[in-house]
């Protein structure tokens, strides 16, 4: 209740009969009255005031009521107003949404993309729009048939637009299933609550062949003289006002291809097989904003051969060698020629034909030569090197369009009837040094050979045919003079062998003829002494190795270094001596000589660091005598290894003593550092602590940082500005550990702005 005045009443739609307000009389008003667009629904009691429904309001039929309400007195006239009155239908979901269509049909490409909608469906709701009421959700229920775990489809759930889903951009095929009813959903309350409205439609969807395919493999003739570009291909999207373009596969100067905005694709200028026989890129589609639409096609262009390249000789001229008096038939040679048209084809098939002869004599055919392979073959037995020499052939080489001249020269060579005589059969002796080094030329010798020169008729292979056993000899040949130069292969040893009785033969690397065979004028003879020489002794090992620990005591035997002669005399007597050692501890070794070919090796002092290189020396028997300088000696190598001993305790390795400012604030601390002077094979690992001191710990403590690094902290602010000795113990990781205990000195001092003391 209250006076009358301008008011706004908001009321849900629905309810029937219902007091909506009372206004209350002021005197000299005794009654109300109320007129405007009540219709037939909306009034008021004259005489208590009171605003009412006599029948339901309907927001979709009326959504406002405006009305004016007067007071009037006893006599009817009008004591206050016209007031406005204005009724607000609150709108309830009291309509369930409808679609447009009672059934929908769509049409769906296969392979389309998925997501790009093909179709829409749409459905209103009577109820507010500005209200959950009216907000739609569309949906997809069901679809027949359904022959996958994923529907094939999907649905926008806001826009109502329906595509294919991933699995359907895939599986969709009109020649499996060409039709699907799809039983679609629209919900109003966003479908967000259980008394949302439903209503359903279907959509009959006709799947179709693909527009979007692949041309089969495009085969374009090479150097073609039509005028370009020249249409050789299209595709077509599904999708219409799309965008074409070709992307490159490969990395070239230049794509010949182009596509206009029909989809027709074009090859843009003249191919060359003999340059790329094979193209491959792709088509593309683009909406307006550069988007693809359509996945990828891949094309692929084969650039067809034509007969556009001429046979090759291989070389300018082809040189072949034939004996005379071969075999009619026999094999001579080949011709090789190419062609860079497409292999296996008929473009590239060669064939062959001998054009001319020169000198035609004693036969204008005397060669053959194979039309498929090139072969040449003699005709007959007829060739004499008295006769002709050699012979000049003009072989035409064809193919279907083009023929190419090859030139021939053929070489008649001696056949090999005579064997090669030695000037001498016995060299008699050669007395050479067992210390000659390989290589050396211990003999020449000489045989000769009356074949054609410079042929493999006439050149001489000399071989050692008996009395070396072991290849120390080898004989090479001088190539213009067929002598023979006799070299130590393999280091000669008197002990091993003293006298070689070397047999020599002489032969070609072209077989004999028929009939003829090597015989005694083709060998020779000789005798290789070989004289001794005083060799040095040998050591058994090359390198000697040892490891000694720095602590080692003085005589203790370190190793021993044994030697032999190499000429077996055991009766002689070795001596070994020190001559060089690396570093300045010569002084701390020494070598005892024995009579068993043994040394040995001593420590004879205190051994300080490590030096990895020591020289032995050995000296012969007769060294001992007052020619010294005729000993033979031998050298080998001792690598000793000092091995470090954990005798030194860790120390502090500062630059400078800790500070720290007067006076104190607290959580002050300074970086203190260890060392070892032993040699560290690891990481060194020291441990801090202080000394068992009930000052030192009720001042100060400590705190490992990482391996060799602490902290050392006051443990209050109540210090003197003065120095303080810190006792502080460190431990090493060594065996056995060392303990070292320092005294720290701490300052306590007034510091600059800089923080650092005065």
């Amino acid at each position: 209740t209250g006076p009358l005045k301008d008011m706004n009443f908001s009321v849900p739609e629905g309810g029937g009969v219902r007091f909506i307000y009372q206004f209350t009389s002021e005197p000299p008003a005794v009654s109300f009255r109320a007129t405007g667009e009540k219709d037939g629904i909306i009034d008021i009691v004259p005489r208590t005031g009171v605003l009412y429904l006599s029948g339901s309001l309907d927001w979709e039929t009326k959504a406002v009521h405006r009305l004016q309400v007067e007071s009037l007195d006893e006599k009817g006239n009008i004591v206050k107003g016209p007031c406005a009155v204005t009724i607000h239908v609150e709108d309830i979901n009291d309509n369930p949404p409808e679609f447009d269509q009672i059934k929908y049909t769509g049409v769906v490409r296969q392979n389309s993309r998925p997501g790009k909608p093909f179709m829409y469906v749409h459905a209103t709701d009577r109820d507010d729009p500005t209200t959950p009421h009216a907000q739609l959700m569309y949906g997809i229920l069901l679809q027949f048939p359904n022959p996958y775990t994923e529907m094939l489809f999907q649905i926008n759930n806001v826009t109502g637009a329906i595509s294919p889903s991933l699995m359907g951009s895939y599986y969709l095929d009109p020649q499996k299933q060409d039709t699907f009813t799809l039983v679609v959903t629209v919900k109003d309350m966003a479908g967000m609550t259980m008394n949302a409205f439903t209503s359903s439609a279907d959509v009959i969807i006709t799947v179709k062949e693909s527009l979007w395919k692949a041309p089969p493999t495009i085969r374009i003739q090479e150097n073609s003289t039509q005028i370009y570009p020249v249409n050789i291909s299209q595709v077509h999207s599904n999708e219409p006002d799309v965008i074409y373009d070709l992307l490159e596969k490969e990395k070239l100067p230049r794509l010949p291809f182009s596509i206009d905005q029909n989809g027709v694709i074009y090859v843009t200028d003249p191919l060359d097989r003999e340059e790329k026989d094979t193209y491959a890129f792709f088509v593309v589609t683009k909406d307006n904003k550069g988007e693809l639409v359509d996945k990828p096609l891949h094309i692929h262009v084969i650039v067809e051969d034509i007969n556009d390249n001429p046979p090759v000789c291989q070389q300018a001229l082809t040189v072949i060698e034939v004996q005379e008096n071969e075999d009619a038939g026999s094999y001579i040679g080949t011709l090789l020629a190419t062609d860079m048209d497409e292999e296996g084809t008929l473009n590239s098939r060669l064939r062959f034909k001998i054009g001319s002869q020169v000198p035609a004599v004693p036969a204008s055919n005397l060669f053959f030569i194979q039309q498929e392979t090139g072969i040449m073959q003699l005709t007959s037995r007829s060739l004499n090197r008295r006769i002709a020499s050699n012979y000049s052939l003009k072989v035409l080489v064809t193919d279907a369009v083009f023929q190419t001249i090859c030139d021939v020269q053929i070489n008649v060579i001696d056949i090999n009837d005579r064997v090669p005589i030695f000037e001498k059969s016995d060299y008699h002796n050669v007395t050479v040094a067992e210390s000659l080094p390989v290589g050396t030329v211990i003999l020449e010798i000489q045989a000769t050979d009356g074949d054609e020169p410079a042929t493999g008729s006439s050149y001489i292979i000399y071989q050692v045919k008996e009395g070396d056993p072991n290849n120390m000899f080898i004989i090479e040949t001088d190539a213009v003079t067929n002598r023979g130069f006799v070299k130590i292969n393999k280091a000669l040893d008197f002990e091993a062998a003293s006298v070689y009785n070397l047999v020599i033969n002489a032969t070609n690397p072209e077989p004999l003829v028929p009939g003829v065979q090597y015989n005694s004028s083709s060998l020779t003879m000789f005798k290789v002494f070989v004289t001794n020489v005083d060799e040095p002794p040998v050591f058994h090992k090359t390198v000697y190795k040892a490891e000694v620990s720095e602590d080692i005591l003085v005589n203790t035997l370190v190793m021993m270094v044994e030697v032999y002669d190499p000429e077996g005399d055991t009766v002689r007597i070795y001596k070994a001596v020190l001559e060089e050692v690396q570093g300045n501890h010569a002084l701390y070794l020494a070598c005892r000589k024995s009579f068993l070919q043994k040394s040995y090796l001593l420590v004879e002092g205190g051994v300080v660091g490590w030096w990895p290189v020591t020289h032995l020396q050995q000296t012969a028997e007769h060294c001992f005598s007052n020619q010294l300088s005729l000993c033979a000696k031998s050298k080998t190598t001792l690598i000793l290894h000092l091995l470090d001993v954990n005798d030194n305790p860790p120390l502090l390795a500062m630059d400078y003593p800790p500070f720290f400012c007067h006076p104190l604030s607290g959580g002050e601390r300074a970086f203190i550092q260890a060392a070892d002077a032993d040699e560290q094979w690891y990481l060194s690992t020291f441990t801090f602590s202080l000394a068992d001191d009930i000052n030192t710990r009720n001042n100060w403590e400590i705190s490992k940082v990482n391996a060799t690094h602490a902290y050392l902290s006051p443990k209050h602010t109540n210090f003197e500005e003065k120095v303080y000795n810190v006792p502080v113990i460190i431990n090493d990781n060594g065996k056995p550990p060392l303990e070292r205990k320092v005294n720290l000195k701490v300052d306590i001092c007034k510091c600059s702005s800089e923080k650092s003391c005065f």
